[in-house]
């Protein structure tokens, strides 16, 4: 054999090319034939002086056999990569499977990849290469990307939950299949309980996820070192504590390797996150790396959702404090409300309304307008409901009473250096025994009341005065209205006659759209006209952006007592008995 045997043929590496006459008569019937070069003569030397120069410097090794399969040459490449192959004897003596067809197959703990090409004479010539780096590299190239990838899915998935319990349920969730076949997350304990959620991989490869609460001391010891910041993932009883507390369905002791891994938190880890599967599938370095770094992205969804529920809660309670109260039964008086706030999704604004109850049996109520709108005025309106409830009991008589928080809310504005003002009305409401009512009410700047007489008319009740919080000495108005049962008085807010709608949505509502829609509405209890006061200012609205609305109704009772249906209201008209006090 020479040389031309080997550089007529291609090894697949780009180093040999077929000659451009035999890639011709390839695709060319007319093209000349190639003269087949004359056969290996039985005792000429394979090793002519530009054989091993050729050979050596290939990256695959080469070995060339004859017609009958015994080997001819082995090149230096191939001596290393097969030393079972010797010159002179059959190559199927050699006993390497891998040598009867192309592809790839393992020798010695090394990836092969063989192939073989035809030479002239019916020679032939078997090129192996060694790939076990290209393919390590190529699989670890593969995994990280993998995991990239994996890493990428939790981040986003993790991110969108900001409820504490849906995010504990995503984060063992993903961890089933790829880190796990179970899954247990044990979020800090509070209130004295840990709670704890699971999620086992089942025969459809969709997790199942169920939850439980423990007290501290029931915490297996692993999970409560890992609460302290440590991780003992390395410890030999990590999976017999797991299979004891319960966690590892279908897993045995003997049968299973766990890990856990603390999720970091603010100033202390969020949780601990335990995952488990079969020993055929160890936690090698790469993996306990990719669940230290899915530890990462779930401590970090788990600590914005408590975050995220701590604000609330804080929020939710300081809302609720700020929310008008509903007033306080008492006898001989039916209350009605209605509050809508501008920001709705606050649930607090600048109307207020409420009532105390005196001594004596009467009832004082109020309800007003604070200036601004959202969270500022909200708090503001709180802090005049606690300046009213602190005074009642000082002072009863509605004028009287209502310049005593303008002196209070005046000493407020200016301690704060903040110009703050409200309108208002207070009143008293004094129960007869034989039923009905007499209100006594001062104004502070706010719209006059309605009183719905028996009839079903409307009266406005003349009532002014000047803002609250303004000047030191306000003039404020006083009237007294005398109510028989079954009669209402209805007190509202700026947002009702100033909401803006109709045909153009830029016409007020207006006193006298109030006064029609609440006639002939005697009937009614008092939180049913209120609502219907909210509801067909809503509907002039048509859902546009409007003030802060508030309606106080209330409706005298017969005998004293607070009706709880609706009844009969007898034909009665009484007296309005205006009067103002400086």
């Amino acid at each position: 054999m020479t040389a031309a045997d080997v550089r007529g043929s291609d090894s697949g590496d780009g180093r040999f090319s077929t000659p451009s006459a035999v890639r011709a008569g390839m695709f060319s019937d007319a093209a000349p034939a190639r003269p087949a070069p004359s056969p290996l003569a039985a005792g000429r030397s394979l090793a002519a002086p530009d054989w091993p120069e050729v050979v050596e410097h290939l990256r695959e090794g080469l070995v060339v056999c004859d017609a009958r399969g015994v080997v001819r040459h082995v090149s230096p490449v191939a001596e290393r990569l097969l030393p079972e192959v010797t010159p002179g004897e059959l190559l199927a003596a050699a006993g390497i499977a891998g040598l009867t067809a192309d592809g790839e197959f393992t020798h010695h703990g090394r990836r092969l990849r063989a192939r073989r090409m035809p030479l002239s004479a019916a020679h032939c010539c078997w090129y192996v290469e060694d790939v076990t780096e290209s393919l390590t590299r190529a699989d670890a190239l593969l995994a990280e990307r993998a995991r990239s990838a994996f890493l990428a899915v939790v981040g986003e998935k993790l991110g969108n939950p900001l409820h504490p319990d849906r995010a504990a349920a995503a984060v063992v969730r993903l961890a089933v299949p790829t880190l796990a076949e179970v899954a247990v997350l044990v979020l800090a304990p509070r209130s004295g309980r840990a709670r704890w959620w699971r999620a086992a991989r089942t025969d459809d490869d969709a997790p199942t996820v169920d939850s439980g609460v423990l007290l501290p001391a029931d915490l297996p010891a692993a999970i409560s070192e890992g609460l302290d910041g440590a991780e003992p993932y390395a410890v030999d009883w990590l999976v017999e504590q797991a299979v004891e507390a319960g966690w590892l369905n279908g897993l045995a002791a003997a049968e299973a390797c766990a890990r856990v891994v603390p999720l970091p938190g603010r100033d202390a880890p969020a949780g601990v996150l335990l995952v488990a599967r079969r020993v055929d599938r160890w936690y090698d370095e790469a993996d306990v790396d990719l669940v230290s770094a899915y530890a990462v992205r779930a401590g970090a969804a788990l600590t914005t959702a408590l975050l995220h529920r701590d604000q609330a809660e804080v929020t939710d309670t300081l809302q609720a404090s700020l929310v008008p109260v509903e007033p306080a039964e008492a006898a001989g008086v039916q209350w009605g409300t209605a509050y809508r706030p501008a920001q709705a999704g606050l649930r607090i604004g600048g109307d207020f309304y409420g009532s105390h109850r005196l001594a004596d049996g009467g009832s004082v109520f109020f309800l007003g307008d604070v200036s601004g709108k959202g969270v500022e005025a909200a708090v503001f309106t709180g802090q005049l409901r606690q300046c009213l409830q602190a005074l009642h009991r000082v002072e009863s008589q509605p004028g009287r009473l209502l310049r005593l928080l303008n002196d209070a809310l005046l000493e407020t504005s200016q301690a704060q250096g903040q110009g703050r003002f409200a309108t208002m009305v207070v009143g008293v409401a004094q129960p007869h025994r034989e039923g009905g009512l007499t209100l006594t009410m001062a104004g502070g700047g706010h719209l006059p009341p309605l009183v719905l007489r028996g009839s079903g008319e409307v009266e406005p009740v003349p009532l002014s005065g000047m803002l609250v919080g303004v000047v030191p000495d306000p003039r404020i108005g006083e009237v007294t209205v005398r109510l028989r049962a079954g009669e209402t008085c209805l007190l509202y807010s700026d947002g009702v006659t100033e909401a803006r709608g109709g045909r153009r949505g830029d016409e007020q509502f207006g006193t006298e759209r109030l006064v029609r829609a609440v006639t002939g509405c005697q009937r009614m209890p008092a939180p049913a006209l209120a609502e219907r006061v909210e509801q067909v200012t809503c509907d002039w609205l048509a859902h546009g952006d409007h003030d802060d609305i508030a309606v106080l109704a209330l409706r005298a009772t017969p005998g004293g007592r607070t009706p709880r249906h609706l009844h009969a209201v007898p034909d009665t008209t009484v007296s309005v008995e205006p009067r103002g006090t400086r």
